[in-house]
């Protein structure tokens, strides 16, 4: 049992965390999600719901957007498309809603929303900067951002998950996301850990730092549109992102490598953030009626 006023602090901070993330439909659509009526595509014991209910995925969130912004046309159709800049915390909480429903709602609802999703990815078309065409029902950049975001949740969830998960359970979470995969569209998404890695390394000649990149790259680490109170925690989150990409993603973006005191500072402030962010997200301690 807690102190009230310690209660309180919890239950502030956790709805602040919570309209960020998931907006001002978020109470209702989490209602709706925890019970709707039907079967799910995940049992309970499934390892995509212990990585996508954890609060490392704040970090892994920020992660994938950083790995997905080296492919140029992935970057052309965010930046033409999405609103990143404009309207940041939408973009946020469309994706969170979108991994909410598919990994814990009902098939039906699950269904529904991958279909909305794939009609908005018909209209998302136009040229990038180098002149080629991008579309983003492309099911090759669908499995690039695929991947971008598998890696960058599993990742970051070994590193600063509340439980690290085994080779068996690994794998187990990336033949699970391939289900979510498929159903957008990707083509032969990978079932294993060494799959992912060599899908992701089969792109790597498609991968640079462009001016659009580096200036996404800025914005997500550097610039968030933050109250000054919120810079230090975001700060911490964006930090423990960036030293979880690999030097070959880091140097296009041109993001900073100080591996001393990143292995000192940075991990301590990226645990310390994630169980912060884990306790005041989780329910008080039960207390008599």
């Amino acid at each position: 049992m807690t102190p009230p006023l310690i209660d309180a602090v919890r239950d502030r901070l956790g709805q602040e965390l919570f309209q960020r993330v998931a907006g001002p439909e978020g109470p209702s659509r989490r209602d709706r999600i925890a019970t709707a009526d039907g079967p799910r595509w995940f049992s309970d014991d499934r390892p995509i719901k212990q990585v996508h209910g954890d609060a490392a995925m704040f970090i892994g969130g920020i992660r994938a957007l950083l790995l997905q912004s080296l492919h140029p046309l992935a970057m052309a159709g965010v930046a033409a498309h999405s609103g990143y800049r404009g309207d940041p915390w939408g973009r946020l909480q469309r994706t969170s809603h979108f991994l909410a429903v598919t990994t814990f709602g009902s098939a039906a609802d699950a269904e529904a929303m991958v279909a909305r999703i794939r009609a908005i990815h018909d209209k998302v078309t136009g040229t990038a900067p180098d002149g080629r065409p991008f579309a983003a029902s492309d099911p090759h950049l669908l499995r690039w951002v695929h991947l971008a975001e598998v890696d960058s949740f599993l990742t970051v969830y070994n590193r600063y998950g509340d439980q690290r998960l085994d080779a068996n359970a690994q794998d187990g979470y990336v033949a699970d996301t391939a289900h979510v995969g498929r159903a957008l569209g990707v083509i032969e998404p990978p079932q294993t850990v060494e799959e992912l890695h060599d899908q992701l390394d089969s792109y790597r000649p498609e991968l640079t730092g462009t001016p659009e990149a580096r200036s996404a790259a800025r914005f997500l680490v550097f610039n968030p549109p933050l109250p000054l109170v919120l810079r230090p925690a975001y700060g911490a989150l964006a930090a423990a992102a960036v030293n979880t990409l690999p030097f070959w993603a880091r140097w296009p973006l041109r993001l900073p490598y100080l591996p001393v005191a990143e292995e000192v500072v940075v991990r301590a402030a990226g645990q310390v953030a994630t169980r912060t962010i884990r306790w005041a997200m989780s329910a008080p301690d039960d207390v008599p009626a």
